[in-house]
């Protein structure tokens, strides 16, 4: 019994350390600064006052009468309901069809992924010159095509967000391209062939094997783009600064300018904890519906 004791203290003690390198990083770089704003959010602290005061409830009650902020959120949804669906569409349709190519897959697996390593401010800068209105390529192919008066794109308070959402999703599609990939590719083979024996075509076989056999990797997927939707930052502040006007305003970008321009720490992280509450709300009911599509 002693020795069994003893085997079992040291598994635990090996299994430890190998997490504690880890776990270090994560409170360090994660969970302290994720408790500090917390607490910072109430507070005045303001990037001068060495002491801050505590206010309670204050910058909250101050976030509910502030337009600004609910134009970033309201920006904010509208950039994730167009991202996500677009991302995720196009993402599969790129997986589907790489599957079924054998000899370039390697190549155009490449070429669709390269976009992700490429640094997001570069790519903010092309994409800028591309959505010119005056001398832009993109509006000289509308025009070629017979469209007179093409979108203003980034000048636009109406084209603007939608422009920042096609740059976001030709960046980003190729990383969970890959992932579905994977998905795709470790669905056994046997259950395409036992379906062709019954007679389902290309259609049924997608619909019935590879989107159950997918829904594990897409439910991934869909957490991955939200999040990822609601921390867009650099793409907005590169090519639009927020505007025309407030219409590519969204919340990071938004508490970005209340820290860093407004020196409003305190208010910044009142935001930034709503972001989180956020987040994590969407979350949990995704993992409550996933019950309900998502087949293991």
């Amino acid at each position: 019994m002693t020795d069994k004791r003893l085997l079992n203290y040291k598994s635990y003690l090996t299994g430890t350390l190998f997490i504690l390198p880890a776990f270090v990083l994560f409170a360090v770089f994660i969970l302290v600064p994720l408790v500090y704003g917390i607490v910072m959010s109430f507070t005045d602290y303001g990037g001068f006052n060495i002491t801050p005061n505590f206010v309670g409830l204050d910058n909250y009650a101050r976030l509910l009468q502030d337009d600004y902020f609910r134009v970033s959120l309201k920006n904010n949804f509208i950039y994730t309901l167009l991202f996500v669906p677009l991302t995720m569409l196009l993402a599969l349709l790129s997986a589907i069809a790489l599957n079924s190519i054998l000899h370039l897959r390697k190549y155009l697996r490449m070429a669709f992924y390269f976009p992700q390593i490429t640094s997001m401010v570069s790519v903010a800068i092309v994409w800028g010159l591309l959505f010119n209105p005056m001398s832009g390529p993109i509006n000289h192919m509308l025009e070629a095509i017979g469209i007179s008066n093409p979108p203003e794109w980034l000048m636009s308070s109406q084209w603007a967000l939608l422009a920042v959402v096609i740059v976001a999703v030709w960046k980003s599609f190729g990383y969970y391209m890959i992932i579905l990939l994977a998905g795709i590719q470790g669905i056994p083979e046997h259950l395409y062939e036992s379906a062709r024996l019954d007679g389902a075509g290309k259609l049924q076989q997608f619909f019935y094997i590879t989107l159950p056999s997918l829904s594990p990797t897409l439910f991934m997927v869909l957490i991955l783009t939200i999040i990822n939707s609601f921390q867009v930052f650099d793409l907005v502040s590169v090519m639009t600064d927020g505007g025309p006007g407030r219409s590519t305003n969204v919340l990071v970008f938004r508490i970005f300018q209340e820290a860093f321009i407004n020196y409003k720490m305190g208010y910044a992280a009142a935001m930034s904890t709503v972001l989180f509450l956020i987040i994590m709300v969407i979350s949990l009911i995704q993992f409550r519906l996933e019950k309900k599509w998502v087949t293991y």
